[in-house]
């Protein structure tokens, strides 16, 4: 077994024609939308043609691609083995966004491919190293709709303008939430040509956003792929409408696609989440659904002001001078008033009390099932016993 770069080794002379767009195409180039594009790639509005993937080696910012360091080696492998071969080697892109607004807290970026026999893929950018896109992703948890999800139907609705046919959309992390969500949210007429939406390990959505209809739009077409020990992907996830596959890693390091199993064309499937890893998603979830906005906003407002006293931009400074880092935080978490601590320690508590709850509640669950199983076990050889009496009566 391999991953999505073996897969581009083993297939990438293997043309669309011969074999259709896969899910492993899809986490290809949802990954490959995390690539900094800005001054390579035409915006949105420019009225552009598309530029070939192959023309970016050649650019001077050339490097600027592989800015983000965490996953350097392995976007620089990802890059080298699309060209490398006839199914990715014409890609061309177009319509690239990249806005990150701190006073809105919103990063979003998205970038629309357009494959070797004229398929065209609509990529959402996941969650980068900005600390504003982490910011954001918090937010979800008491905004709805957040300033990304808004330019994603924007977004979405421009780009379908300058294609005449279908096309596909899909993203990894937040970007598979801006996939489902710029797909329910978008023009009718736009809705009705998408033939496929992939969230790779994307959040859902809280309760209210699904009661509004929407999605049972684009339910059918909606393909959600979690690794077996999913964290990110399990936020707000209430219709368990999900595929599970495996992972080379553990915990939360399977959010990385790069860990995915892939075996032929497809990814490898899970029989399931991990039990462990559920119950605590499903402990998160309720927890977050049992606070009200203000708490939320607290919670998550008081977090960020104690990151950003690390004086950090992004997650690389901020883990890479770690010691800075500490330093800002202890002095901000001296600066917290006492009104507000109090309330974190009650928001604090509330979650290890939903945690506990849960805990007696699967014990007691568990201890049911064996007092089950051995009542059923001891069943049959009573029923043994008073047949011959029954006989002989």
């Amino acid at each position: 077994m391999g991953t999505v770069l073996d897969y581009l080794k083993k297939y990438g002379d293997c043309s669309f024609e011969e074999m259709p767009l896969t899910e492993v195409d899809s986490l290809a180039l949802c990954q490959l939308a995390y690539l900094k594009f800005d001054g390579m790639v035409p915006g949105l509005r420019d009225g552009q043609p598309s530029v070939p993937l192959k023309s970016l080696v050649e650019h001077p910012d050339f490097e600027q691609l592989f800015a983000d360091i965490r996953y350097e080696k392995v976007n620089r492998a990802l890059f080298r083995n699309m060209l490398a071969g006839k199914r990715f080697g014409s890609l061309k892109l177009n319509c690239y966004v990249n806005v990150i607004v701190q006073k809105w807290e919103t990063q979003f970026s998205a970038v629309t491919f357009v494959l070797e026999d004229g398929t065209v893929y609509v990529a959402f950018r996941g969650t980068d190293e900005s600390i504003v896109g982490w910011k954001e992703d918090f937010n979800m948890a008491f905004l709805s709709p957040v300033p990304g999800q808004e330019l994603s139907v924007e977004y979405l609705n421009t780009v379908a303008e300058r294609i005449r046919d279908s096309f596909y959309i899909g993203g990894h992390s937040k970007g598979g939430n801006l996939a489902v969500y710029s797909a329910m949210n978008c023009q009718p007429e736009v809705q009705d040509r998408i033939v496929r939406i992939y969230s790779m390990d994307g959040p859902g959505f809280r309760p209210e956003v699904l009661r509004e209809g929407k999605y049972e739009l684009i339910a059918d077409r909606v393909v959600k792929i979690l690794p077996h020990s999913s964290l990110v992907g399990m936020l707000f996830e209430s219709n368990m409408n999900f595929q599970v596959v495996e992972s080379k890693t553990f915990g939360l390091l399977q959010h990385d696609p790069y860990t995915w199993k892939v075996e032929d064309a497809h990814l490898v499937r899970a029989d399931a989440l991990y039990e462990h890893r559920k119950q605590m998603d499903n402990t998160l979830n309720e927890w977050i659904l049992s606070l009200d906005e203000q708490q939320l906003r607290i919670f998550v407002d008081t977090l960020f002001q104690v990151i950003s006293a690390s004086e950090a931009d992004n997650l690389i400074d901020f883990t890479a001078e770690w010691r800075r880092s500490m330093n800002g935080i202890v002095g901000a978490l001296k600066g917290i008033d006492e009104d507000t601590v109090c309330i974190l320690k009650k928001i604090v508590k509330a979650l290890f009390d939903i945690a506990d709850t849960n805990r007696k509640r699967e014990a007691a669950s568990r201890k049911e099932a064996a007092m089950n199983r051995f009542a059923g076990g001891r069943k049959p050889a009573r029923q043994n016993k008073t047949r011959p009496s029954v006989r002989k009566a």
